[in-house]
C-alpha cells in the first residue's frame, strides 16, 4: 500500500491515502493560483509530499526532512482525521491537547466554532 505523507500546518505530519491526495491535489488544483493563501498551503503542503509505501508489517520509511518538520523523536502517535491521518511526536501532541482540555476559555471558542460549523 502506498501513502503520502507530508508536512502539516501544525507541527505534525500528513497521511494521505494515495486516492485521498489525488483527490486534495484535484480540489487544489481549482483554487486562483495567485491567492496568497493557496501558494503558501502549495509551499507548504505540496512541495514536502513524499510518496512512500507501507511495508508488509506495517512500517513506513519517513525522510529526514519530514522528521525534522515535525520533531519526530522515538515515540510517535497516529492521529486518525477521518480522510487522512496525522503522525506526531507523542509528548507534542499531548500537550496540545491538554492546553485545550484544561483551558475552559479555549474549550468553550472550539465549542462553539464546532457549533457554528453545524457539528
Amino acid at each position: 500500500m502506498r501513502v503520502v505523507i507530508t508536512t502539516g500546518l501544525d507541527p505534525c505530519l500528513v497521511a494521505y491515502p494515495l486516492k485521498e491526495w489525488q483527490a486534495f491535489e484535484e480540489r487544489l488544483a481549482k483554487l486562483p493560483q495567485f491567492d496568497a493563501s493557496v501558494m503558501t498551503l502549495r509551499r507548504i503542503y505540496v512541495s514536502g509530499a513524499v510518496d512512500v509505501e507501507i511495508d508488509k508489517l506495517g512500517r513506513v520509511l519517513i525522510p529526514p526532512t519530514l522528521r525534522k518538520h515535525a520533531s519526530l523523536s522515538r515515540e510517535l502517535l497516529w492521529a486518525g482525521m477521518g480522510n487522512h491521518i496525522e503522525l506526531w511526536d507523542r509528548e507534542r501532541f499531548e500537550h496540545g491537547c491538554n492546553q485545550v482540555l484544561l483551558d475552559p476559555e479555549m474549550r468553550q471558542a472550539v465549542a462553539a466554532r464546532v457549533a457554528e460549523l453545524g457539528l
